[in-house]
Formats: structure tokens, sequence, C-alpha cells
């Protein structure tokens, strides 16, 4: 298990879709739960490889591998929010690897 690399908490936050009072939706994200993670920058080749594929892959985040993380959820904490882009396991399930983008505010 990588329980003992797991140095961060981060939230959960999934989109879903509410009514916007004008007969139309609007998407709202929702907290979901903490969970324990690793954050790192990809390495070259990775981000590379997206590039390719046409996405920004610029932090990789590991988590236990029965981590309800999916591709569209954000990932806050620390004062980052990081989009899931796409999740894997290896064959073995010891962890879940997330590859996000980091989503920054205007202006920063």
């Amino acid at each position: 298990m990588i329980s003992h690399w797991l140095n961060r908490t981060l939230q959960v936050w999934r989109p879903a879709t509410s009514g916007d009072g004008t007969g139309g939706q609007q998407v709202i994200y929702v907290q979901q739960a903490d969970v324990r993670a690793k954050v790192d920058q990809p390495t070259t080749a990775e981000r590379m490889l997206a590039q390719q594929a046409g996405a920004r892959h610029t932090h990789t985040v590991y988590l236990l591998p029965t981590a309800d993380v999916r591709r569209g959820d954000e990932l806050r904490g620390g004062g980052q929010v990081l989009r899931v882009l796409a999740t894997s396991t290896p064959s073995t399930p010891r962890y879940l690897r997330a590859e996000c983008e980091l989503i920054q505010p205007e202006g920063a």
C-alpha cells in the first residue's frame, strides 16, 4: 500500500446539474469527501504525451485504490484546484492514479 506516501488531504468536488430558475440548468460542484493524496508533477514525457492528445496534464495525484475520484471531478486543497482528466490503476490495485490539470483563477 502507499498510505505512508499520502501526505495531503484534498476535497473531492463532483459536478452536478441544478435548475437555474429560468427553465435551464447550470453545473455546480458538490463536495463529496476528503481523500488522502500525494501530488506530483508529471515527467516531461508524460506532459508531451498529454499535449499530443490535446490534454493539459500538469499534476499527477496518487490516492488509495478505494478513493471515489472520477474524471471531471475537482480535487481542492492547499490553495490549489486540480481538475481530474483521467484515472487509472495498475494491474495490482495498490493505488489510484489521477492525471490532473491545475486550474488557476484569472489574474493569478
